[in-house]
């Protein structure tokens, strides 16, 4: 019987869940599988780097995060999955060797007006390292069972408008070859990059969620044929991380192909968060997610003049072409003149 149902979370309540300490081994691990950029994965070549020292992925810290949530409360709760995250934001690097410890509050809850033996509670999570320093903080909206359905009054949903992607500000247009790759100067907005795409096996589904996300219907067959899905799902997270390393592994070859025509290939930097982030449909296993990048527009930076930001839309669809995941995110591009 599950200990943590949707009553037991009232808004306003705070309280800790869990600390984990990054080591250098399991960061560059992390990072070889599912972002494999120089500055995650060797201190010399990280010193050229944007921050300048070996980090992790902000991938690995997300995913950290939620291995800490359901150590804490998750796999002992009535969740049901979750929709999406609102909002992240990776506030500073995280390095090898850093402890990290996560505090969450209730934001609101509740619930659903068209399932009434469920609801929605929205929490705010913050991981902050040895220091004290606020590394990461992400909003998120889980699903939990009502420990008595009926007894509470469902609610109708709020008034947003953020669950669809912003319009871009420019038309989308096929990716064209690349000469070299692009300084920030030369991003055409509406540009849409295919990144490549990851086939999610059972075994891969299973190794990631016991690392990060130990919930039964990713890891146990049988917990998973009692649930909503029926059979094995991968975690949301392991989908996001996939995305990152068809993202990061494109790249690599976009670089390697401006190398050897002596081209200019410019470098990305760190990225500061994301946004609206969706899984609308399960992956399961055996489905193949291809991703895509829209670059919908940018701007110079104010903080690092040899930069700037470039914002895209990112979409992953399943081999049946249905929309899997989507997000909005952000990310330091470098520039050809400060």
């Amino acid at each position: 019987m599950p200990r943590y149902w949707f009553e037991d979370f009232v808004p306003g309540t705070t309280a800790g869940y869990g600390t984990m300490r990054l080591d250098r081994d399991d960061l560059i691990a992390f990072a070889r599988e599912f972002d494999p950029q120089p500055f995650h994965l060797d201190e010399e070549a990280a010193k050229a780097s944007f921050v300048g020292t070996l980090i992790a992925s902000g991938w690995n810290t997300a995913a950290i995060h939620q291995r800490l949530a359901c150590d804490a409360f998750i796999t002992d709760s009535a969740c049901l999955s979750s929709p999406g995250i609102d909002e992240l934001k990776w506030l500073k690097p995280v390095r090898p060797g850093d402890t990290l410890t996560g505090t969450r509050e209730v934001l609101s809850a509740r619930v659903s007006a068209t399932r009434p033996d469920r609801g929605i509670v929205s929490i705010a999570f913050r991981l902050a390292n040895q220091h004290g320093e606020a590394v990461m903080e992400l909003k998120n909206s889980i699903l939990f069972a009502l420990r008595h359905p009926g007894r509470a009054t469902p609610a109708p949903a709020p008034a947003q408008a953020n669950g669809a992607a912003p319009a871009p500000e420019a038309p989308l247009r096929p990716a064209a070859p690349m000469q070299g790759i692009a300084y920030f100067e030369d991003i055409e907005p509406g540009t849409i990059l295919d990144l490549g795409s990851r086939t999610f096996s059972e075994s891969d589904i299973i190794a990631f969620a016991r690392a990060y996300d130990p919930q039964g219907f990713h890891i146990d067959p049988a917990a998973a044929a009692k649930s909503p899905f029926g059979r094995i799902i991968a975690s949301g997270w392991h989908t996001a991380a996939g995305w990152m390393g068809c993202m990061a592994r494109d790249r690599a070859a976009r670089a390697e192909r401006a190398k050897a025509e002596g081209l200019p290939a410019a470098r990305l930097g760190p990225s500061p968060g994301f946004n609206t982030l969706r899984w609308l449909k399960p992956v399961f296993p055996g489905d193949t997610i291809s991703y895509r990048s829209a670059l919908m527009h940018k701007r110079p930076s104010a903080s690092r003049p040899g930069w700037g930001l470039v914002f895209h839309h990112n979409t992953g669809v399943n081999q049946r072409g249905e929309a899997v995941f989507s997000f909005n995110g952000a990310v330091f591009w470098e520039r050809r003149q400060p």
